[in-house]
């Protein structure tokens, strides 16, 4: 079954972006200095031969994606080089249809043999995990969204819809055992949010390193206008939501970490708690210990933690550890864990209640969670992946649309925010957050509205380029 809506990638074209944080950011054991953003354009035909351009981002976050022994720039450069081969991929698949219909067929079987084969050439102690391969291949899965949308003169939010797609939900997934859904007739955005909100409440991390107060500060503070510690940033932005990142192996630092950003949170007029504990914990006891004491001797703090985020080691097949302990306590949301709808299913038989939708795990793998995990009952969250530049528009932008239980998370104006001066300067609300939100108003026009004619960035070299992409003028990206 196909429509003339159709189309397929017949070019695409990656640029390497560096980028280095103004402070370091700390992910579980490790700490970020420095990172690598992937740019994609590819370019799609319809059948009769129209052509458009699409374009999508994400930072490739080593430590997140790939949490390892193996050294930082080891597994930095695989990254690149697993990438780059995305390149040729894309620009050669071929498949006809809606960007949910091509980019599912891309990971099903396209992606899972492109690992294997990488992991088996390559000299590695260990494998590239499949966390890693999908953060690589959504720059190519959202440009292939943008794309569609600027062919058909559409945001591309709202080509999710019988009209445009040829396979409704019940081709994708299937409900859970326990349930009598039935996903024939529905569509992804029967699952969203229309019309969408300009303004979402905004979450700060609270990173391992970051310094709560003046009393933290060592002198090697960045001297650059920015705020440095959670107070001022606070007192900037006005900000009501933070979330906290923990160590999850060293349970007084986490406990007295939650009570001091909790008693400041309290003092700036801060709503919301989240805490996050990056993958390390093994025991549910660990949690629940935590919280059980925050609500005898901080109860206010207890009661403004909103949701616990991925406590426990995102492999879930690997470790079906049963969670319902935490979950009765405060919502409890898959982060890392929630790859595809099955793995979600499987949390939720787990007791997990509640997934955290990021786009770096590919647009097309986002929705499909959403939409399983909503039609289910389970709460959503938007997490950030410390998002610069044009990732940061189709960040915001599945979050508008998705009915999250409390706005987005937004970072990357913490740790770099003169990477998206050029992007800044066409949407100041999306890079800057203001009375503790941002402003998404700015976002217009048909794909992911970029408004990339506007925004004066002049790129790199191409990494790789395979097809025949248009001649791209300076400035246009």
């Amino acid at each position: 079954m196909s429509k003339p809506t159709d189309i397929r990638s017949v070019a695409a074209t990656l640029y390497f972006l560096p980028v280095e944080t103004r402070v370091p950011l700390k992910f579980g054991p490790e700490t970020l200095t420095y990172v690598t953003c992937a740019r994609v354009q590819i370019t799609v035909q319809d059948a009769h031969g129209r052509t458009a351009e699409g374009w999508g981002e994400t930072p490739l976050s080593v430590q997140w994606v790939w949490p390892s022994a193996l050294s930082y720039e080891l597994r930095h450069q695989a990254l690149r080089q697993f990438t780059t081969s995305l390149t040729e991929a894309w620009a050669q698949f071929g498949e006809w249809g809606h960007p949910m219909e091509v980019g599912h067929a891309f990971q099903q079987r396209v992606l899972p043999q492109m690992l294997e084969a990488f992991n088996a050439e390559a000299d590695l102690a260990e494998p590239m995990p499949w966390l890693a391969a999908l953060v690589c291949c959504s720059a190519f899965d959202l440009a292939l969204h943008d794309a569609y949308g600027v062919l058909h003169g559409a945001p591309t939010y709202e080509t999710y819809t019988a009209h445009y797609m040829s396979h409704d939900l019940a081709h994708y997934f299937e409900p859970a055992g326990d349930s009598d859904l039935l996903f024939a007739g529905r569509y992804p955005a029967d699952y969203m949010v229309f019309p969408r909100p300009d303004r979402l409440p905004a979450w700060h991390l609270v990173g391992g390193l970051d310094p709560l107060t003046a009393d933290d500060l060592t002198g090697d503070e960045p001297d650059d206008g920015y705020p440095v510690t959670l107070r001022e940033w606070i007192d900037r932005d006005r900000l009501t939501c933070l979330k906290v990142k923990l160590r999850g192996t060293d349970a007084i630092w986490d406990y007295e970490r939650l009570v001091r950003v909790g008693q400041i949170a309290i003092e700036g007029g801060v709503d919301w708690l989240t805490s996050d504990f990056n993958c390390t914990v093994t025991d549910p006891s660990y949690v629940n210990d935590i919280l059980d004491r925050l609500i005898v001797e901080h109860p206010r703090i207890y009661g403004m933690i909103l949701y616990v985020e991925q406590p426990f080691p995102y492999d879930l097949e690997a470790h079906r550890i049963e969670v319902r302990s935490v979950s009765a306590r405060k919502p409890l949301f898959m982060d890392e864990s929630a790859h595809d709808w099955r793995l979600v299913r499987l949390g939720r038989e787990l007791g997990w209640t509640g997934v955290a939708l990021k786009t770096c795990k590919t647009q097309t793998g986002a929705l499909l969670s959403l939409c399983w995990a909503k039609a289910h009952g389970m709460t959503l969250m938007v997490q950030d992946l410390t998002n610069p530049m044009l990732a940061q528009i189709p960040h915001v932008l599945l979050a508008a649309h998705a009915g999250t239980i409390m706005g987005v998370e937004t970072n990357a104006m913490q740790f770099y925010p003169d990477a998206s001066r050029p992007e800044e300067a066409v949407h100041p609300g999306l890079y800057r957050r203001r009375q503790g939100m941002v402003d998404l108003s700015t976002i217009s026009g048909p794909g992911f509205g970029y408004r990339l004619a506007e925004i004066a960035r002049t790129l790199p070299e191409p990494a790789a380029a395979f097809g025949n992409p248009p001649d791209m003028e300076e400035g246009e990206a």
